[in-house]
């Protein structure tokens, strides 16, 4: 089955004959075959260089190391990293480029750092008049949903930019066209499509190929949008664990009290479980942890936001050795101070996410390549079309 726009790559051939192609990727970039996007445009194609994000073109790194440039073994060609100091489309990388081609498979946060790259090697291709080219894939969490508050400029950083809520329904293209759009870069781009996509989350019962080392699986995603805020806190997020963001906890965590607590909330597609783990690396390294994991019994209702942001004040107002330990992350990540200062009540929250992210689902149409139609938490609906590239 056609899932990705890579898999009909032979269908737009001449959108990349005769260029000289830079590609952003990392192992996300495959067809439905697991066929690597790099070998099957070097194959086809002159590609003279490979760019990675965060985590780098082999996605073996750890969150915050920066790869080193080299040249890749089976292609022989160059490796640049595009995250971190070396982070940016100098104009050396981009001499010999016709044509950068972005596929990487997101995930539909808006803390997950490979939109920001893509945002920045967009701009760095528009200054230098590259036309920039993006393999489009379906976002996990489907294209349906958005869910938490927009992030106020404030606070724009490369975990949180572009007016985005926590969770988004962008797939990377129609994201590359509202980065496009809303920044005024004036970039070249061209959307190659997926061959279909109805919108509902994926992958449907298939395979999950983990696009970054901490992103094990579908139901990771769907709770990072609100487990990710503890990563600015004492508290572990599971890092160092197979459940990494779906467990949450530290050695002082009353757990067996938070799980009946957040029970007790009745919130709509999850459940909290008391659990133990011994983080192998990160916060509270080779001790055991107190606390619970998060188990999603129906995807529809969940929102990851809500019960990331209800697990964090709970946790807060119980245990006194909870401690912000990074303010500045915390408030990145919330897109703005609220959750820091703590003085917002958690209704309120939890209200302004819903209000703001469907304002989000209205707002973003224009940006949307796939028929589908948005209906708003509180009425309403939103219906988009496009004209795909065929």
């Amino acid at each position: 089955m056609q899932r990705y726009a890579i898999d009909t790559i032979d269908q737009h051939a001449a959108l990349f004959r005769g260029k000289r192609l830079g590609l952003i990727t990392n192992p996300s970039g495959v067809n439905s075959s697991f066929a690597a996007t790099a070998t099957l445009l070097a194959e086809r194609f002159d590609l003279v260089a490979l760019f990675g994000p965060e985590h780098g073109v082999h996605g073996n790194l750890q969150a915050g190391v920066e790869a080193e440039p080299g040249r890749n073994a089976l292609l022989g060609i160059p490796e640049y990293s595009l995250y971190g100091k070396t982070g940016r489309l100098t104009a050396d990388r981009l001499d010999g480029v016709d044509l950068m081609v972005f596929d990487i498979q997101d995930i539909g946060s808006r803390y997950y750092t490979y939109i920001y790259t893509m945002g920045q090697a967009m701009a760095d291709c528009a200054a230098a008049g590259v036309p920039f080219a993006v393999l489009d894939r379906p976002n996990p969490l489907g294209g349906l949903a958005a869910e938490g508050t927009l992030i106020r400029p404030a606070f724009h950083s490369f975990v949180g930019n572009y007016g985005l809520p926590a969770r988004h329904p962008l797939t990377i293209g129609e994201m590359a066209r509202r980065i496009n759009r809303v920044e005024q870069l004036g970039c070249d781009l061209t959307v190659v499509p997926c061959p279909r996509w109805d919108g509902a989350p994926f992958p449907p019962g298939g395979s999950w190929l983990n696009p970054s080392p901490n992103m094990p699986s579908a139901t990771t995603a769907r709770v990072y949008n609100g487990t990710c805020l503890f990563e600015g806190t004492n508290i572990s997020e599971g890092r160092g664990t197979t459940r990494p963001y779906e467990i949450i906890g530290a050695p002082f965590v009353p757990h067996e009290r938070l799980a009946a607590l957040l029970n007790e909330r009745c919130l709509p597609g999850v459940r909290f479980r008391p659990c133990c783990f011994t983080p192998t690396f990160s916060k509270h390294q080779g001790e055991m942890c107190r606390g619970v994991q998060l188990h999603v019994t129906d995807c529809d209702a969940f929102n990851g936001f809500e019960a990331g942001v209800t697990l964090f004040q709970t946790l807060r107002g119980m245990t006194p050795e909870f401690e912000i330990s990074s303010p500045t992350h915390l408030n990145h990540l919330f897109g703005d101070d609220a959750l820091l200062r703590g003085e917002e009540p958690l209704e309120s929250l939890l209200a302004r996410g819903r209000a703001e992210s469907a304002a989000f689902l209205r707002e973003t149409a224009q940006d949307r390549l796939y028929g589908n139609v948005i209906a708003p938490s509180g009425g309403g609906c939103c219906t988009w079309r496009a004209t795909l590239l065929r």
